[in-house]
């Protein structure tokens, strides 16, 4: 590749950071100081200048690439080492267990036999990893030159997302969800949390840390339902989702934060990112199990040899040179998903015996065996009572459950607009109930007549209010029953199990990755040593961003790529809007259930009728109480300020 930068050796020969670049800069540990040893951009500095062509330090022309997985993190390193790479993508192959790509991000079926959908995915604008890649990938429905972050704003800049009926109860009725409900010890508790370093809490639950009032609180109500965290999830992980979502909090009560895509899933990404891969020439192996992988390690590090598959029930070893690469996706949150339908249940009961005994888990074991640089999976797929929940899609015809969904839409649930705007949880629920109805047709080739709801509940353990059963025990029929019961209209579950097809989808390692942690049980992205070996997914660890989120498993794939090639390209931190005023402000006065917070009258005295005066959260100035307060501050900060010149004259 010399010829590519032959008319700037006399800069880069002498350069003290070419070759030596931070792939994965930590805002949270850098202070932003421009020097002159300072050339590249700040860990959190996102932008134009980021989306730089990598230069690779040779030709990549014959080495091969091996992705174990074809959900998203997969898709997206293949997409990578193409486009910064520079790589042939005829050398790019997938070896997938399945006999379908996109992993996690599923959606099938049709209309005759039902459709599923095992989850969704809520989406934010600041995912800058997700739509780097996307703004290049050719949109599903608009021409050329469209891309499909072109078809996400057109559909989301015209169709506001906001809910209606966030919270219901008492059979149907819509609860009060305008307030967050946290006392003012339950406010301080979640500014100290904010305040800890992560490392103060390896392996702390989040009821190790919050008292029963704030798990009681509808702020708690609303996270969890939202981000499907349980009390005794990992505490580090909530507070890395404060972090990343704290510019989204204001918008967390009525979901109007989000942005949705126009189709499930599968079709919205997995679908034209895939199209673009096998046009560039990307191979697929289908129903080829990666059991184990060969690896030479000794004191100059550790490279890949082969990879040990399963095939047609046949071992076979692909042979791995040190210029190809490896890239394998750990973990899996949907291994071992179990189906049941209108009359059958998908499993009878939970049994923890069976926890991280499948061919997903047993690869990132095997791995794990070989050095503890590979983590402990142990650690996450051991106690599936703790990591599972369950998911339903209802395919609806016209029914009395259609008019009552009616009843919550912020639109026409045809019309193709915002249905419900998200989830709403129906908070007496015993299994503690969500359901949805994004916008329709939520597959591309929907009939008109047909809507796709989608339901979960996050506890596994307990019975139903109407139906004495735990969940996974009972058949599509006695879940739609135990919903519309919560909605009031069981008297008329006849009609609705008569118009609806209900498919239903139980998952043991769903939210695996919120069980508690500490370091190192995740393992880095480009292990310790490892020369041609990169690990993607919702199991590896990066510095600030969270789990559970199509960005981080874009993210996870282009830090790979640009380690493994020691590209001059960065990725980025997080977006740096924790950092900023206005956001830490507006947070404080959301929390606060938008009274005023000690000390912003002052503040906005200081800041009228100044350049900075919209910094300030939108709502009325102090009550009299606050300004008889924040009124003493002024007058002892006018006192201080009056010592301060004596001392000085």
């Amino acid at each position: 590749m010399n010829n590519l930068t032959s008319k700037f050796e006399n800069v880069i020969q002498t350069s003290d950071i070419y070759g030596k670049v931070d792939h994965q800069p930590d805002a949270s540990k850098e202070t932003p100081r421009n020097t002159p040893e300072k050339s590249m951009p700040f860990s959190d500095q996102i932008g134009n200048y980021q989306r730089n062509k990598g230069i690779p330090a040779k030709s990549y022309k014959d080495s091969k690439v091996y992705i174990v997985g074809s959900g998203i993190a997969g898709l997206s390193t293949a997409y990578y080492f193409i486009r910064d790479g520079h790589f042939t993508p005829e050398n790019i192959t997938f070896i997938e267990q399945l006999q379908i790509d996109g992993g996690s991000l599923d959606g099938a079926g049709n209309a005759k036999d039902g459709y599923i959908i095992r989850g969704g995915r809520e989406m934010d604008c600041t995912y800058e990893n997700l739509w780097d890649l996307f703004q290049d990938i050719p949109a599903l429905e608009m021409p050329p030159p469209y891309s499909v972050l072109d078809e996400y704003r057109l559909v989301n800049d015209n169709d506001s997302n906001y809910s209606i009926a966030r919270l219901i109860h008492e059979q149907g009725k819509v609860k009060d969800f305008s307030k967050f409900g946290l006392n003012k010890k339950d406010q301080l508790t979640l500014i100290k949390l904010l305040l800890k370093k992560k490392e103060e809490l390896d392996d702390i639950t989040i009821e190790d840390y919050f008292g029963k009032s704030f798990l009681e609180s509808n702020f708690w109500t609303f996270w969890r339902t939202m981000f499907a965290f349980e009390n005794w999830h990992s505490l580090l992980e909530f507070k890395l989702y404060m972090h990343r979502f704290l510019h989204a909090i204001d918008g967390l009560h009525d979901l109007s934060s989000l942005i949705f895509p126009k189709y499930n899933q599968y079709d919205s990404f997995v679908t034209p990112l895939g199209r673009w891969l096998k046009e560039k020439g990307v191979k697929i192996r289908f129903n080829a199990l990666v059991k184990d992988l060969d690896i030479h390690i000794n004191a100059e590090g550790k490279v890949v040899k082969g990879i040990i598959t399963e095939e047609d029930g046949k071992e076979v070893v692909i042979p791995v040179t040190a210029d190809d690469y490896v890239i394998v996706t750990t973990g899996s949150m949907t291994e071992d998903t179990s189906y049941g339908n209108n009359t059958t249940a998908p499993v009878l009961a939970v049994d923890n015996s069976t926890s991280g005994q499948s061919a997903g888990w047993k690869l990132w074991k095997n791995l794990a065996a070989k050095s503890p640089a590979f983590g402990k999976p142990e650690k996450f797929c051991s106690n599936i009572e703790k990591s599972s929940w369950e998911s339903v899609t209802l395919t609806c015809r016209p029914s009395a459950l259609v008019e009552k969904l009616k009843t919550y839409a912020v639109n026409d649930p045809y019309s193709g607009k915002t249905v419900t705007g998200g989830i709403i949880t129906i908070t007496d629920s015993n299994w503690l109930m969500s359901f949805t109805c994004n916008r329709q047709p939520h597959f591309p080739t929907q009939p008109d007549d047909i809507l796709v709801l989608w339901v979960y509940s996050l506890f596994m353990d307990k019975e139903g209010n109407y139906i004495k059963k735990t969940m996974p025990a009972c058949t599509g029929n006695e879940i739609l029953t135990e919903l519309c019961y919560h909605l009031g209209i069981v008297e008329q579950i006849d009609n609705v199990v008569e118009n609806t097809i209900v498919r239903t989808a139980y998952m043991p390692y769903i939210t695996s990755m919120f069980m508690p942690r500490a370091k190192g049980d995740r393992p880095r992205i480009v292990p310790e040593g490892c020369k041609n070996l990169g690990l993607i997914g919702q199991f590896v660890e990066t510095n600030n961003d969270v789990v559970f989120t199509m960005e981080s498993s874009v993210r996870s794939a282009r830090v790979a790529v640009y380690t493994l090639l020691n590209l001059n390209k960065q990725v980025p931190d997080i977006n740096p809007l924790q950092y900023d005023i206005r956001h830490l402000l507006k947070a404080t006065k959301t929390l606060n259930d938008n009274q005023p917070f000690l000390g912003e009258g002052l503040l906005r005295r200081v800041l009228k009728g100044t350049y900075f005066e919209h910094i300030l959260p939108v709502g009325a100035d102090a009550h009299p109480h606050e300004e008889e307060k924040e009124s003493f501050l002024a007058e002892q900060f006018g006192k201080f300020k009056e010592w301060v010149a004596s001392f000085k004259s």
